[in-house]
């Protein structure tokens, strides 16, 4: 046996993730607020690309009033040279409004929801603002003032007494008293140092609390929770009714009352990337190309191009942003293509649920788009994900229609979604005093011709945030 080296020549196909085939995918993945993004940084990256809606507003402007000649001439006198590719520009026939900047005009007739819309209160500026009024002495306006910019979003204490009253080197009892008037102010329930506490003022500004009432709080409030009345009953030596209207008292209070008031967090708004609307009895689907910019190939650049033969590097640079730019057109175009095919035949497939609500939701794959469409799966996937549809029945991520769940007695798939609607159902329709277990739910629904197990029903339930029916039940 012989070692050597050599060469062969042979043929083998691959498929290479070239550049522009990653730019793709990354297109069709981004939703739209990321592709607006994404386009303008590659506005700013390549000079060939311009905005359409931009140049468009260029050409539309007015043309400036033209001066008497002598006037211009002297104004030509009294102006330095212009440098020498203005000139070669302008000789050559390039002088396009396409490369001229151009003044923004200050007064717009165009007007955003932003102007219209009022700032939000905060909690602290609300407390603040109550705070003025309060009969007590400038110093302690100062301590009042620290408390309430050291609460929470939720409107709790997240100081204790002893740190306030080192801070402003005074004793506890001043900062109690302090304390104890900002617990008047409302929302009621702020300045509380737990849950139990703010319950209590809640209930003493309300003037309803009494001995049962507190002592439950107190010492109960789990058994509450869990709906144990007749543990609480035997403890407090009260009927059952009693405790359950005590109970019903407590969950008509607010356990977090600064949660109605603007936070320091913004509020992220959905832009819809598909719109759905029924017009005579057939949807009709749109991809949503507001709220990004059209593109196009800047026609000064097209020009140039056509004249560089004599600059090899201007050719070659100008050449490789065309292709840029063409590809990157050409990968929008493709993404909202494919985001058109995959969601009507989603909207296809689920038009029981556009027409009779979420019971008729059916299961649905990627597997079954991406064999309908004639794409790959992955594709489904990205062209979907983190993307919104705007339908006559509300915002929905379109991700909600792919749904696992399991077939009826007809074979015909119903979804999970589909499933909970019932089970909300068969709980809003049961007697309190006897509620629904789970088995009994599993029987009611087989009726239906849906057939579950009772741990699956169970799994359901919990993912409601419905709970079983002991803590369900009513005296």
């Amino acid at each position: 046996m012989k070692l050597g080296y050599g060469l062969t020549i042979e043929q083998s196909q691959k498929l290479v993730m070239t550049p522009e085939l990653i730019q793709a995918i990354q297109i069709l993945q981004f939703n739209t607020q990321e592709l607006e993004s994404y386009i303008q940084e590659q506005l700013l990256a390549n000079p060939v690309l311009e905005n359409e809606t931009s140049s468009e507003s260029v050409k539309e402007e007015p043309v400036e009033s033209i001066e008497p000649v002598e006037q211009t001439v002297e104004k030509v006198k009294e102006e330095k040279i212009e440098i020498e590719w203005q000139e070669k520009v302008v000789e050559q026939g390039y002088d396009d409004i396409s490369y001229k900047q151009y003044e923004h005009k200050t007064e717009s007739t165009e007007y955003s929801y932003e102007q219209y819309t009022s700032a939000e209160i905060t909690l602290p500026e609300h407390l603040l603002f109550q705070l003025q009024f309060a009969p007590i002495k400038k110093g302690c306006k100062q301590i009042g003032k620290y408390i309430i910019e050291s609460l929470d979003d939720n409107g709790y204490m997240t100081l204790t007494v002893e740190e306030i009253s080192s801070v402003f080197k005074t004793a506890k009892k001043n900062i109690e008293i302090v304390l104890g008037i900002i617990q008047t102010f409302e929302p009621y329930g702020v300045g509380a140092r737990d849950l139990k506490e703010c319950l209590l003022i809640q209930l003493k500004n309300r003037g309803e609390v009494n001995a049962e009432v507190e002592a439950v709080i107190k010492n109960c409030l789990e058994d509450i929770a869990s709906n144990r009345i007749n543990v609480i009953s035997k403890e407090l030596g009260i009927t059952n009714k009693q405790v359950q209207d005590i109970g019903d008292l407590i969950r008509s209070l607010e356990p977090k009352p600064g949660r109605e008031f603007a936070t320091q967090a913004s509020t992220r708004y959905i832009v819809p990337d598909v719109l759905v609307e029924k017009i005579d009895d057939e949807y009709i689907v749109t991809v949503n190309e507001t709220s990004a910019p059209r593109l196009n190939i800047s026609p000064y650049y097209q020009r140039l191009m056509h004249e560089s033969g004599e600059d090899p590097n201007l050719a070659s640079f100008l050449s490789g942003r065309f292709n840029s730019a063409v590809w990157l057109i050409k990968s929008i175009e493709q993404r909202k293509q494919t985001i058109y095919n995959v969601v009507s035949a989603v909207v296809k497939y689920q038009k029981d649920f556009f027409d009779c609500g979420s019971k008729h939701l059916k299961t649905l794959t990627l597997k079954q788009i991406a064999e309908d469409v004639g794409i790959h799966e992955s594709t489904v996937s990205r062209s979907i994900n983190g993307k919104y549809m705007q339908t006559p029945r509300g915002v929905f991520e379109i991700k909600y229609f792919f749904k696992s769940g399991v077939a009826d007695e007809k074979g015909i798939g119903i979804s999970s979604s589909s499933i909970k609607t019932f089970i909300k159902e068969i709980i809003a329709e049961e007697d309190q005093a006897f509620p629904f277990s789970d088995q009994d739910m599993v029987a009611i629904l087989s009726e239906k011709g849906i057939d579950l197990s009772r741990r699956t029903v169970a799994k359901y339930r919990d993912e409601l945030k419905i709970p079983s029916s002991s803590k369900r039940k009513r005296y």
